[in-house]
């Protein structure tokens, strides 16, 4: 029987990265993810992965039903779905993204300083807030591009991204004010003021940066609620307009006469708007699940 001497060798366990981590921890999480990567890929390469121009016509094949030729059929004009769905995916990406992006940060820079300097100034931001927030969010944005009207730059309508993007602001407001509360009163910042650091360096370095992973989270929910907003008002008219390829806009005109004889012109728009927000509303639970310490077990 042979006996070991000596020290045992210590071998320090491998760590995982965040994404690894993410995705070992938050599996459904993942599975949200992977789809919002397949479908940034998809609008990034729409001109190689869509098998027709999304705009081409085709008269001889007016609401084809799908076929290898066609795999989604065609509208009433002819045109591809399957290419216009993937094109589409530009638009909404584009207005989700940015819209959740202006209203993230707008609410953010606004719910700190509410919390930061707080006595009249944080009366008065919580008051405009809580008129902003009496609104539901799709009246609310109807108000703001019904009053802003188009202004459409490389295919899309920047005046629909700020409409969609101001109903975001109060809730994101009102919960970085929360998070911001409780940094407020954090022995750094009182050693930040006591530094003689201004007001705008110690909400910009020290209190934000503390507050973002509720933003974060909020910011990939509002992705979502973009997503189908867009689609809501571009089903109503008010969004983007034809011939640019959207799902929202898919889903009106031709298609509400011809659903009976032909119903993939609304089953694949439909299911794509339902994908897309499901993939982050999926996403962003986990991201909240994975964040949030208190979730943790």
């Amino acid at each position: 029987m042979t006996t070991v001497t000596g020290p045992i060798p210590y071998r320090i366990p491998k760590r995982r990265g965040p994404v690894l981590t993410f995705i070992v921890q938050q599996p459904l999480g993942a599975i949200g993810l992977v789809a919002i990567v397949a479908m940034v890929l998809a609008s990034v390469f729409a001109e190689v992965v869509a098998p027709y121009d999304p705009l081409e016509v085709n008269y001889a094949a007016i609401l084809a039903a799908p076929s290898a030729d066609y795999w989604f059929g065609t509208d009433a004009f002819g045109r591809d779905i399957l290419s216009r769905v993937i094109y589409g995916a530009r638009t909404a990406l584009a207005v989700g993204v940015l819209s959740s992006l202006i209203g993230c940060v707008l609410g953010t820079l606004l719910g700190t300083a509410s919390a930061y300097f707080g006595s009249t100034t944080d009366l008065v931001i919580q008051r405009f807030v809580d008129i902003m927030l009496a609104f539901p969010i799709v009246v609310l944005a109807l108000v703001v591009v019904a009053a802003l009207g188009k202004n459409v730059i490389g295919g899309i309508d920047v005046n629909l991204i700020i409409a969609i993007s101001i109903p975001i602001v109060p809730k994101v407001a009102r919960v970085a004010r929360s998070a911001a509360l409780s940094v407020r009163q954090m022995p750094y910042i009182d050693a930040a003021r006591a530094a003689g650091f201004s007001h705008s360096r110690i909400v910009m370095r020290h209190m934000i940066p503390n507050i973002m992973a509720p933003v974060l989270i909020l910011f990939t929910a509002f992705i979502a609620q973009a997503i189908l907003l867009e689609a809501s008002l571009s089903f109503l008219g008010l969004g983007v307009t034809e011939p640019t390829a959207a799902w929202g806009l898919m889903l009106s005109g031709n298609s509400a006469d011809f659903y009976e004889q032909a119903p993939w012109v609304i089953i694949f728009p439909g299911l794509a708007i339902s994908f897309a927000v499901f993939a982050f509303n999926l996403f962003g639970d986990s991201l909240r699940d994975w964040l949030d310490p208190k979730l943790k077990i």
